[in-house]
């Protein structure tokens, strides 16, 4: 048998409006927060400082880089001087030896093989030259990468 209950029954509802006011006080504060937590990180940099004195222009004629290039065969071309295998890594001392701080650009044709440049790399460093970059050239009407400077004379 069932007895009816003197308290009347009612439906659970959940209430929408409340909530909603809650999300979005949870939000705003979480967004304050995080943006009081944002510090910016940078790398400090020694400007050089503006002296009174003017300093010579280097002329343009004045390179301060040695540029080696490797063409599809594997040869080694020190500033357009082609070198065999035997002749690169004392060339590569001779150069660090009279500059500790020479630049040189490895660049590479198209068809080089990538062992010939890794070793061409291996062997500037051997040498103890630091200061290495890589030579990227696009041929005209063809797009390079995305922000890349274009393609120099």
């Amino acid at each position: 048998m069932r007895v009816a209950s003197p308290i009347p029954h009612k439906k659970a509802r959940i209430e929408i409006i409340p909530l909603i006011d809650i999300m979005f006080f949870l939000l705003a504060s979480f967004m304050m927060v995080s943006l009081s937590q944002v510090h910016m990180k940078g790398i400090r940099v020694n400007l050089p400082s503006i002296k009174a004195v003017a300093q010579p222009t280097p002329t343009p004629t004045t390179k301060d880089y040695t540029r080696l290039f490797i063409d599809s065969d594997g040869l080694v071309h020190f500033d357009n001087e082609v070198l065999t295998d035997g002749d690169v890594t004392p060339r590569l001392l001779q150069l660090y030896k009279a500059n500790h701080d020479a630049k040189v650009f490895i660049s590479a044709d198209k068809e080089a093989l990538h062992g010939d440049v890794i070793k061409l790399l291996d062997r500037v460093q051997s040498v103890g030259i630091t200061k290495v970059g890589y030579e990227i050239k696009v041929k005209a009407g063809t797009t390079g990468a995305p922000g890349a400077p274009p393609p120099g004379p």
